[in-house]
């Protein structure tokens, strides 16, 4: 049978055993294991516990679990309300300032936290009831709340970017600096539009009560003093120094990616123990429940994706496939546009963990041959999974946005990332135009490749 046959097998029985229900870990073991079992020679079958074990023994993976620590610590803490609510006491007198503080709050949280539906339930928990209160109208609420949580997948330290790095084989540190740029961007493009969208429905309730409406909350002033924003500092400032301390740490070549995980998690302990006073066997026990539940279910994904990869391989798939692509003889740009298409589109169906791992045999060695740098295209890859995030039909943010605010109907959530989306696809143009958006930092700090 040849690879071309072989290839649209793999991905017909592949779509079928997904469409089944069957968890993805799984379902990517049980077609792995079968075309093993009917293509590979039958001693192969005796290897699978082998490949597993050699592809997730990985000192890079190991940071995976100690990140998920330490982003559970400060995520099932109070340290997300209290960092919002800091923000939101010092844009109080910004015009939008109520968003704006939502959008910087999701982006420090996921730089802290390094996951995208722990900054939505952290900060969304108690940004979205107060947004609403004062006036936001519930699908402009969910939206941003959705949209600032994606951040968590592109600032440092990201899980998914711990695992393209191992896929594409390209530098950890240089990855990590270079989602810095573009995670600003977006911050900004998402704390403009919070601007114009508040300012807009602020002008709508003005002339709703100017007609003799009423009144609403967006209207009200409220205002706190210096001594109530000096007082909310003291519980913030010890994680923003966590923060910078473990990117001094890594980037200042005192420890690996692994060590500066761990490091984190462990700092991340002390910190809520002392601010928090949670020490005691009971309260630290949900922490490392979620990690142990979490870490499980990831590194079998990343198991399970790897071996999968590997058969590919063995069959000549993947490198047939990318083979049939450079042969296509698309232009640069035409290559990355389809590219990016195609992960657009499985991004409606598989998380980000499962999309890199099973499609970077396939596409990078086209794109490493048409000359594009592989650290850059990461970041876009990423911003266009960061897209997938909060896109139905199974976009996870969406469900993590109507698990803590219910009574928000899932149309108007969806209603409510369109814009963000549109900013996330003007990012990506950005980018495409001005590619030191993503490579300048990195250049500067590790020097040019």
């Amino acid at each position: 049978m040849s690879p071309l046959t072989l290839g649209v097998l793999y991905g017909v029985v592949t779509i079928l055993v997904m469409c089944s229900g069957m968890p993805i870990a799984f379902a990517l073991g049980v077609v792995a294991t079968g075309f093993m079992y009917f293509f590979m020679p039958a001693s192969s079958l005796d290897t699978i516990t082998q490949n597993v074990y050699e592809e997730i023994a990985s000192i890079t993976l190991l940071s995976i679990p100690l990140f998920i620590l330490k982003g559970a610590a400060i995520g099932k803490s109070p340290a997300g309300k209290d960092l919002y609510s800091a923000i939101h006491a010092w844009l109080n007198k910004v015009p939008g300032g109520l968003g704006i503080a939502n959008v910087f709050a999701c982006a420090l949280f996921a730089a802290m936290a390094g996951s995208s539906p722990a900054t939505c339930s952290a900060i969304g928990s108690a940004g979205i009831p107060e947004m609403r209160r004062r006036g936001y109208s519930p699908g402009f609420a969910a939206g941003i709340i959705a949209a600032g949580g994606t951040l968590g997948i592109l600032l440092p330290p990201s899980i998914t970017m711990i695992l393209y790095a191992v896929a594409a084989e390209q530098s950890l540190g240089r990855l990590f600096l270079a989602g810095i740029g573009p995670g600003v961007l977006l911050v900004f493009l998402f704390a403009g539009y919070a601007v114009y969208r508040a300012r807009k429905e602020y002008k709508l309730a003005h002339a709703v009560y100017s007609a003799g409406g009423a009144k609403s909350a967006y209207l009200d002033d409220e205002h706190f003093t210096l001594a109530q924003k000096v007082e909310m500092l003291p519980r913030v400032l010890p994680f923003l120094i966590l923060l910078i301390g473990v990117m001094v740490a890594l980037y200042g070549g005192l420890a690996t990616p692994s060590e500066t995980a761990g490091l984190g998690a462990l700092l991340a302990l002390v910190l809520i123990a002392i601010v928090y006073r949670i020490y005691k066997p009971r309260d630290i026990a949900p922490f490392l429940s979620s990690t142990i539940k979490e870490s499980g279910m990831l590194l079998l994904i990343i198991g399970m994706s790897l071996l999968y990869s590997y058969v590919m391989s063995y069959l000549h798939i993947s490198q047939s496939a990318a083979q049939w692509v450079v042969d296509l003889h698309l232009s640069k740009w035409l290559l990355l546009a389809v590219i990016l298409g195609m992960v657009i589109v499985l991004g409606f169906f598989l998380p980000p963990v499962s999309i890199i791992l099973m499609t970077a045999p396939i596409i990078l060695p086209p794109l490493k041959a048409a000359g594009f740098d592989l650290i850059w295209f990461g970041i876009v890859m990423t911003v266009v999974m960061e897209m997938g995030l909060i896109h139905p039909p199974v976009g996870l943010n969406l469900f993590v946005i109507k698990n803590i605010a219910p009574d928000i109907a899932l149309g108007d959530v969806i209603k409510g990332t369109i814009p963000f989306l549109a900013l996330m696809f003007l990012a990506v143009l950005l980018l495409c135009m001005f590619p030191g958006i993503a490579t300048l930092l990195p250049d500067l700090l590790m020097g040019a490749k």
